[in-house]
C-alpha cells in the first residue's frame, strides 16, 4: 500500500482507437426491469503502455530482447486453470503432457493428451472445473530409449465462485524458450483478480509476448505492452440503470449517490465485460487479429512488447520491467478501466462517471487537474494522468523511481512491481464500475503505536496509515512524551508537537498541548472535553493529541518537539468507531534508529473475530532514494506478541529464520505479496496473526543506527 509520508501520486501510456464497427443482435440478460434496443454496438479499442519518458533505457526496435531462462514458481490455481511444473530430465529435447481427472490416467481432458510442450518444465492447463483435482504427468522424449511416465500430480482448482479469467496463450508464448516463467506470472495475475471480485462471469483473454500488436504490424515505438479490447455503445439510461441496480457494496453505493440525475454524454461506452459486470449482454466479441464481430471468442488481448527487458520472476532487478504488473495493468484495460479522451467522440466511459476537478465539480477533458474519487470529489483517491503521450484513464506518473509505483500508472519504470488489491485505486476503481469486491474477513488492524527517538529535520518522527473502506472513520492521535517516564525512559521528550497531514501533504490539523485546542483545516471547534471523554487523554499537559473523523484516504502524523528539542516518543491513533463501515490499516512510521532504549518499537492490534494475515517490514536502504542519506543499511526485525514473547524474527528478508510461528521458507511468499523489500539486507516477515496485541521492534545489525521505516502490510 502507500505510504503517505515519503511518496507522492505517480504514474504507464494508453491510446484508444475506435475501430470499424460492427452490430450485432443482443437482448438483456437478468434485467426485465431496463428498456434495452435490440442492436448495440460493437467497436475495439487499443491501450498502450510507454516507458517513462524520463528513462534513458531505450526500447530496441524489431527484435526481441534475449533473457535467460527464469526459475519458475508455480502461481496458485485459479478457478479455471492451474500450472502443471515438473523437474528437467537430461538431455531430454522436450516433454508431453498427459492430464486427467482420474489418477489411472483412464481418460484425458481434451487437448491434454500427449501434449507437446517443448522443452519447457511447466505449463498452465486451462477451460477448467472449479473446485476440481486434476493429475497431471510428462513424459521426456529424444531420449535413448523409450521415455518413462513422470510420477503422477496432483492440483486443485479455486472452489470459490465468483470473476473467471479464462486464458488463451498463443503461439509467440507456447513455442518460447521463457514460457512456463511467463505462463506463470500471467496465473499470478490472474489468481490476484479473481480473489478480488466476485462477479459471477468468464472473461476472455488471449495473452501475447511479440514485438508486433496482432495484426501484424510492429508495435508502436516506446511501447511496452498493450492490449486490444471490445466495448459496446449503449443508451446512456440503458447503462446508468444497470449500474445502480447492481450495487452492493458500500464503495457502489457511495459511488451511486455521486452519480449526475441527467445524463452527460448521450451514450456510454463499457467494455464487453465491464457490460457482463452489471447484468448487460455485451458477449466477447474479438478475433485473434484484433478485430471485432459475431463470433469473436475474446473480450480482449494482452500483448507484452518482446523487444523490452521483461522479468517474469520478482524482484525485478533495476534494469528490467516486472512481466505481472504489466500483464496486471493491461488485464484492467480489458476489463474496463479506461477513459472517453482515448476513443473518438464524447460518449463517457465508466471510469469517467468519477472524475473530478474538485468536491462537486466533475473533470472529464485533458485540461486541468482531474482526480479518481467516489464521493462526488471530496476525496482525491488518485490522480489521472493529464499527459498527452501517455493514457488519460491512467494514474499520474512521477519520474523513476516512482514514489507509488501502482498498477494503472500511466509510464512504467523498470525495478518496481505492485498489484492491484482491494484497496488499490485500481480495486475501488473496479468496484465502482461494477464489480464486486470480494467480501474478506471482519477482522482489522487498529490502535497503531510507534516509539522512537525524536531528534530534528530528518529526523522527526513521521507515522503514516491508511483509512480504508467507504465512510469516515473517527480516531485520536496523541504525541506522547512526559508519559513515558513510568517505563523507565529517562530521555524522553519534554513537549511533543504533532502535525497531521493528508494523502496530498497538506496540513490538516495540528496541536501544542492538548488542553489547548489550535482551530483550524478539519478542526473546527475545542476538542479538550472531547479527548477527556475519548479515554485517551494524554496524562501530561505538554503531550498533543487531536480528534479527527477522516475519510478514506492517506494520512501522515509528524511528531517533532517544540524548539528543535528531542527524546523518546510515541506517535499513536486510536480507533474511536470500530463498527464504521472502515478500518484502519497499512501501518507505516519513519525515525532513526539507534541502539539501546532508542530502537524503534511498532505497536499495533488486530481486532475482529478471526486471524489477519499481514507482512511486517523493517526497511531502511530503500529510502535512499527519497533523499535521506543516513538510512540504516541493515535493519532487523523481531515479532513479540501481547505477553512479550519473541514470536518470529528475520535479518536479511531473502534469508528466512524458522522459529515460533514461522515454520516454513516464506521467501516466495513474499516475493508474492508485492510488498518484497528491495534491498537483501532489509527484512520481512508474513505472519498470520490471531486478534491481540503485537510489537514489532526494529533495530540495526552490529548496533548500527539510521533511518528506517517499520510497516505492517494488511494482505487481506
Amino acid at each position: 500500500m502507500r505510504r503517505g509520508f515519503l511518496k507522492k501520486p505517480s504514474v504507464v501510456v494508453y491510446v484508444g482507437l475506435g475501430l470499424a464497427a460492427v452490430t450485432a443482435s443482443l437482448t438483456l440478460s437478468g434485467q426485465s426491469d431496463f428498456p434495452e434496443p435490440s442492436r448495440f454496438e460493437m467497436r475495439a479499442g487499443t491501450h498502450e503502455t510507454r516507458a517513462q519518458s524520463e528513462s534513458s533505457f531505450q526500447l530496441p526496435k524489431g527484435s526481441e530482447v534475449a533473457s535467460e531462462l527464469e526459475a519458475v514458481s508455480p502461481p496458485v490455481p485459479t478457478r479455471s486453470s492451474f500450472m502443471a511444473t515438473w523437474p528437467s530430465v537430461t538431455r531430454a529435447k522436450g516433454y508431453l503432457l498427459d492430464v486427467s481427472t482420474s489418477r489411472s490416467f483412464d481418460t484425458y481432458l481434451d487437448g491434454y493428451h500427449d501434449l507437446d510442450v517443448g522443452d519447457a518444465t511447466g505449463r498452465v492447463v486451462t477451460g477448467l472445473s472449479r473446485g476440481t483435482t486434476y493429475y497431471y504427468r510428462v513424459r521426456a522424449y529424444d531420449l535413448p530409449g523409450s521415455g518413462r511416465f513422470s510420477e503422477t500430480m496432483a492440483a486443485t482448482t479455486e472452489a470459490t465462485t465468483g470473476l473467471t479469467i479464462h486464458p488463451t496463450f498463443d503461439s509467440s508464448i507456447t513455442n518460447h524458450p521463457n514460457s512456463a516463467a511467463i505462463q506463470a506470472a500471467i496465473n499470478r495475475a490472474i489468481s490476484i483478480c479473481e480473489s478480488l471480485l466476485s462477479d459471477p462471469i468468464t472473461i476472455e483473454i488471449r495473452f501475447r509476448y511479440s514485438t508486433t500488436a496482432p495484426n501484424g504490424m510492429p508495435l508502436p515505438a516506446g511501447s511496452i505492452a498493450q492490449s486490444d479490447f471490445v466495448y459496446y455503445i449503449l443508451p446512456w439510461n440503458t447503462y446508468i440503470d444497470a449500474l445502480r441496480a447492481d450495487a452492493s457494496t458500500g464503495n457502489d453505493n457511495i459511488a451511486v449517490a455521486s452519480l449526475p440525475g441527467s445524463a452527460l454524454s448521450i451514450n456510454m461506452r463499457p467494455a464487453s465485460a465491464a457490460g457482463r459486470a452489471v447484468g448487460l449482454n455485451t458477449p466477447p466479441s474479438m478475433f485473434a487479429d484484433g478485430t471485432v464481430g459475431n463470433g469473436g471468442s475474446y473480450d480482449g488481448i494482452v500483448t507484452l512488447n518482446a523487444g523490452s527487458p521483461y522479468q517474469f520472476t520478482r524482484p525485478p532487478s533495476v534494469g528490467n520491467y516486472d512481466a505481472q504488473r504489466s500483464f496486471e495493468h493491461e488485464m484492467d484495460e480489458v476489463i474496463g478501466l479506461g477513459s472517453r479522451l482515448n476513443l473518438s467522440g464524447n460518449d463517457l466511459r465508466p471510469q469517467d462517471l468519477f472524475s473530478w476537478s474538485s468536491a462537486g465539480h466533475r473533470n472529464t477533458t485533458s485540461s486541468g487537474t482531474r482526480y479518481f474519487s467516489v464521493n462526488g470529489g471530496a476525496t482525491n483517491i488518485v490522480n489521472f494522468s493529464q499527459d498527452q503521450q501517455g493514457d488519460f484513464g491512467d494514474w499520474l506518473s512521477g519520474s523513476c523511481p516512482q514514489a507509488h509505483p501502482y498498477v494503472q500508472n500511466a509510464f512504467g519504470c523498470t525495478g518496481q512491481y505492485s498489484d492491484i488489491s482491494a484497496t488499490s485505486p485500481e480495486g475501488i476503481n473496479l468496484d465502482a464500475i461494477g464489480y464486486d469486491l470480494t467480501q474478506t474477513s471482519q477482522t482489522s488492524l487498529g490502535n497503531i503505536s510507534t516509539r522512537s527517538f525524536v531528534q530534528t529535520g530528518e529526523h522527526v518522527m513521521i507515522g503514516g496509515f491508511i483509512v480504508q473502506g467507504t465512510g469516515p472513520k473517527r480516531v485520536i492521535i496523541r504525541a506522547i512524551g512526559p508519559e513515558l517516564t513510568q517505563y523507565g525512559i529517562t530521555d524522553t521528550l519534554a513537549n511533543p508537537t504533532l502535525e497531521l497531514h493528508n494523502g496530498s501533504g497538506a496540513l490538516i490539523a495540528s496541536n501544542d498541548d492538548w488542553q489547548t485546542t489550535i482551530i483550524g483545516g478539519i478542526i473546527t471547534s475545542n476538542q479538550v472535553s472531547d479527548i477527556q471523554n475519548s479515554g485517551h487523554a494524554p496524562t501530561a499537559v505538554s503531550e498533543s493529541a487531536i480528534i479527527a473523523d477522516l475519510q478514506p484516504g492517506n494520512y501522515t502524523a509528524v511528531v517533532r518537539g517544540v524548539n528543535n528539542t528531542i527524546g523518546v516518543a510515541l506517535v499513536e491513533v486510536y480507533d474511536l468507531s470500530p463498527d464504521a463501515s472502515s478500518s484502519l490499516g497499512n501501518i507505516s512510521t519513519r525515525s532513526f534508529v539507534q541502539t539501546g532504549e532508542h530502537v524503534m518499537i511498532g505497536g499495533f492490534i488486530v481486532q475482529g473475530s478471526g486471524p489477519k494475515r499481514v507482512i511486517i517490514r523493517a526497511i531502511g536502504p530503500e529510502i535512499t532514494q527519497f533523499g535521506i542519506t543516513d538510512a540504516l543499511a541493515n535493519p532487523t526485525l523481531e515479532l513479540h506478541n501481547g505477553s512479550g514473547a519473541l514470536i518470529a524474527t528475520n535479518d536479511d528478508w531473502q534469508t528466512t529464520i524458522i522459529g515460533g510461528i514461522i515454520t516454513s521458507n516464506q521467501v516466495s511468499d513474499i516475493q508474492n505479496s508485492g510488498h518484497a523489500p528491495t534491498a537483501g539486507s532489509e527484512s520481512a516477515i508474513i505472519a498470520n496473526l490471531q486478534p491481540g496485541n503485537y510489537t514489532a521492534i526494529v533495530h540495526g545489525v552490529n548496533n548500527t543506527a539510521g533511518v528506517a521505516l517499520v510497516e505492517v502490510y494488511d494482505l487481506n
